[in-house]
């Protein structure tokens, strides 16, 4: 019989990050339980390889959206981790705590003891941040962080491109001051991605009272209105993993709503609807999902200094042996290396579009490359309206959730989304980028209506992989909350979520960070500690963010 005072499941992000804080002080027994096989081999340890495992069965678990109606009947790809380490494993690695004003609109919405000062704490307490401003960066945690070399000019000239339109520098977007122009961080340590499974649970499971349990879990397990267990399959065969204490679900905004519903927690009439007995009704269960979507602005580079000229299968190996053997090179960055945070308009008083900048012309998913050389911005709006939708597809836990975003289903999506490429293009217009520029790729210049812009994102604009907010924190009294802001389901003892799912709205940024410190924060709440004292540090707002948006 498998038993443990707490039993995590899922080992990504956040599960990985409470595995280690859980077990730390060797008091309580922990088993995590992951579906998903071993993160080792250079598909995912090799930074530059990150396509790869994204669209491998063996490491994703294959989730796409049902057809996006606002799209044109697109389905989407919804890729999630199905490995140790959970998406922190397939992800692009790149850290952003996202902006303090995101949660303070948590607090305010009744994720009490969730704003910035209060969370500050805990991200320093993860990081072994190299580089970044003083005071505002962690030193010794778990989690590295670095900078990419940014030796290509590229990097440079989108930085300088910026200052040149009038917008802000920002040496570091995760300290005080995120809106600007700067370069990008990432999770690498050593020329390997430093995933949550490298940082928190390897560490973590040396421990005699940590384990590892490889299965899927199917249910969790509720007698007398209490979490005492989870249902999983192993091999065709039905077990239960007991817990003594609690059960933490941190299974992925896709998964954790899934686990609760087939588990009786979750709206009556859906749950009614499959003939699953219901313990807990609460209607906030699948709601509120929420993403970022962004769009690749490709510019052809007049100078053959792009990764295009690396694309080909001679230079590929030659990279592929250079990590191999050195952990150097090419291969060892994920070539995120300059990023801005900006506000679309006067008025809005912190960033609300992102940017990823890359010296190449090629899809995330690695599908297609331009055949120039060329350079391209990632853009997006940070803070859509849109809200979509987890639900059951069946009451058999194998079967696929059905996951509807609705997409640009708010008018203002259009808007914010014409807005990022003309911006992108004024950017990229800039006389920085004079030696290299030469024409449009994508869009293309001959893209300029309202109506050929909306066009174009239409067909175009993909999911950037930030689903969250599916198992709102908030109110007890809000009958859209599903976790109260100690993480603890509301009408269910003994039963936590902490992951994304539990953000009551997308934070700025990617969002393996906020996940990391949801793992970090949580588990002090379940340990029944006091929470770290709050920061009384005082984030950069742009003093002329009322009358400009530079």
């Amino acid at each position: 019989m498998l038993e443990a005072d707490f039993v995590i499941i899922g080992a990504g992000s956040a599960g990985s990050a409470m595995a280690y804080r859980l077990s730390e002080d060797g008091k309580y027994s922990v088993i995590v339980i992951e579906f998903g096989g071993s993160d080792i081999g250079p598909l995912i340890q090799m930074p530059s390889a990150l396509s790869i495992p994204l669209n491998m069965s063996l490491y994703d678990w294959g989730f796409t959206s049902e057809p996006e109606p606002h799209l044109g009947g697109r389905v989407l790809a919804t890729p999630r981790g199905k490995v140790i380490g959970g998406s922190s494993s397939i992800n692009g690695m790149v850290y952003v705590r996202g902006h303090a004003r995101d949660f303070d609109h948590w607090a305010e919405q009744g994720a009490a003891g969730w704003g910035f000062a209060d969370v500050l704490p805990y991200f320093k307490r993860m990081e072994d941040a190299n580089g970044g401003e003083n005071g505002w960066r962690g030193h010794g945690g778990p989690l590295t962080v670095q900078r990419g070399s940014r030796t290509n000019p590229l990097y440079g000239a989108f930085v300088d491109a910026g200052r040149q339109a009038g917008f802000e520098l920002t040496d570091d977007y995760n300290g005080a001051k995120q809106e600007g122009f700067g370069p990008m961080e990432q999770t690498i340590r050593g020329g390997r991605r430093w995933s949550a499974a490298s940082a928190y649970l390897r560490p973590a499971l040396r421990r005699k009272n940590v384990s590892l349990v490889k299965g899927f879990a199917r249910r969790v397990i509720i007698e007398n209105q209490r979490a005492t267990g989870v249902e999983i399959e192993v091999r065709s065969r039905i077990q239960v993993i007991k817990a003594r204490r609690e059960v933490i679900v941190a299974a992925s905004s896709i998964n954790s709503p899934k686990i609760l519903m087939l588990s009786g927690i979750g709206p009556a009439e859906h749950l009614r609807e499959y003939g699953i007995p219901v313990i807990a009704d609460r209607p906030g269960v699948g709601r509120n999902l929420q993403d970022h979507m962004e769009l690749y602005i490709q510019q052809e580079s007049t100078q053959p200094i792009t990764l295009n000229s690396v694309l080909n299968p001679f230079s590929k190996a030659l990279i592929g042996a250079q990590w191999l053997f050195f952990k150097s090179g090419l291969g060892a960055t994920n070539h995120f290396e300059a990023a801005a945070f900006v506000r679309s308009r006067a008025g809005v008083d912190y960033p609300d579009i992102q940017y990823h900048f890359i010296p190449a012309a090629v899809r995330y998913d690695g599908k297609a490359a331009a055949k120039a050389h060329g350079f391209q911005a990632h853009v997006g709006p940070m803070r859509s309206k849109s809200r979509g939708s987890v639900t059951l597809r069946s009451p058999d836990p194998r079967s696929k959730p059905v996951i509807r975003f609705n997409y640009m289903s708010h008018p203002d999506d259009w808007i914010e989304f014409r807005h990022c490429i003309r911006l992108t293009r004024e950017i990229f217009g800039q006389s920085a980028f004079d030696p290299y520029r030469g024409k449009e790729i994508s869009p293309g210049s001959h893209v300029q209506s309202d109506d050929d812009l909306d066009a174009f994102i239409r067909d175009h604009a993909e999911s950037a992989y930030h689903p969250c907010g599916t198992c709102k924190m908030g109110r007890k009294d809000d009958p859209m909350s599903v976790v109260d802001p100690q993480c603890r389901v509301i009408g269910v003892d003994g039963l936590r979520i902490a992951d994304s799912s539990i953000f009551p709205r997308v934070t700025n940024g990617n969002l393996n960070a906020p996940s990391i410190m949801t793992g970090e924060k949580a588990a002090d709440h379940i340990l029944g500690r006091t929470p770290l004292a709050p920061s009384n540090q005082e984030p950069w707002i742009n003093p002329r963010w009322q009358v400009s948006d530079r």
